[in-house]
């Protein structure tokens, strides 16, 4: 049985090779490439977290709460003065809807997965993967 993370990291690298434009079809299939893989890192930062600290939650449904909560990022982010600050809560909340935790939980789980995150990435740039974000965590 594979884990998550080996599962994305397997998408990454068969879907690595097609970084130019003539091997994969064009400029947009490489932009569908670069958000799923980017999707599944940040759905494997979020399932690692909520594991740890809930002890909940199936792989599919970190990668639908990434994709939520990258939608409420990209939603509130542009408000102006406090569009950071509205987003950081939001995201959080989606956590909080997501999982069985409470405010201070949720919270636990977004600074994870962004630590998550942040090992994921660093690892996949040292083996010549670094086009990717983790997409649903802030600050990756």
């Amino acid at each position: 049985m594979t884990t998550p993370l080996a599962f994305a990291v397997a998408f990454v690298e068969l879907f690595a090779g097609l970084s130019t434009p003539a091997q994969a079809g064009g400029p947009i299939n490489d932009s569908v490439i670069v958000f799923a893989g980017s999707l599944l890192v940040g759905g494997v930062a979020i399932h690692v977290a909520a594991s740890y600290v809930a002890g909940a939650g199936e792989y599919g449904d970190a990668v639908l709460t990434a994709l939520l909560g990258a939608i409420v990022w990209a939603l509130l982010d542009g408000v102006p003065l406090i569009g950071g600050l509205l987003a950081l809560v939001a995201w959080v909340g989606v956590i909080k809807w997501r999982y069985p935790v409470g405010w201070t939980r949720a919270g636990i789980i977004g600074v994870a997965a962004w630590a998550v995150a942040t090992v994921v990435l660093a690892a996949l740039t040292l083996v010549g993967i670094g086009s990717l974000d983790a997409l649903g965590v802030p600050g990756t």
